[in-house]
């Protein structure tokens, strides 16, 4: 959609660079954890690509492969950037044991280990969106190592 003043107005502020959730009340680490496996975006670019998101290592492992057509759209990189960090955390959290999504007060969704080591995925997803540096599968193999 081309709106000028909106244009305008994206022109003079930085891209978006993260997500946060917050809530009222208790935590529910499942609703939490299956809004932040949504990641709409990089599910249609890798459903584009012919690639099928399923928690898995695997995928991490396709993802690296696709070639970065999103590099050149700056209204898209930053959300694909968030949506492949909670994707790559979606699949620590599901795969590595005792690994849980723990939102910081400001709220940044991190993922903790058992070890205590908390793993800022967004901004790795970020970094991933924008150079392909780190790899999400070197990221997770790296994280599963302990």
């Amino acid at each position: 959609m081309n709106i000028p003043f909106l244009d305008n107005w994206r022109k003079k502020r930085s891209p978006a660079r993260g997500v946060a959730v917050y809530s009222e009340g208790d935590s529910d680490p499942e609703g939490v954890a299956e809004l932040l496996s949504e990641c709409e975006l990089l599910r249609s670019q890798a459903s584009r690509a012919g690639i099928r998101l399923d928690d898995s290592v695997a995928s991490l492992e396709a993802l690296d492969q696709l070639l970065p057509r999103w590099r050149e759209d700056e209204e898209v990189l930053p959300w694909l950037g968030n949506d492949a960090g909670l994707y790559l955390g979606t699949v620590i959290v599901r795969t590595v044991e005792g690994a849980v999504w723990e939102v910081w007060p400001s709220g940044r969704p991190v993922v903790r280990l058992t070890s205590g080591r908390e793993i800022d995925v967004v901004t790795s997803g970020h970094e991933w969106a924008a150079s392909g540096v780190p790899e999400l599968s070197q990221l997770y193999a790296e994280v599963s190592e302990g």
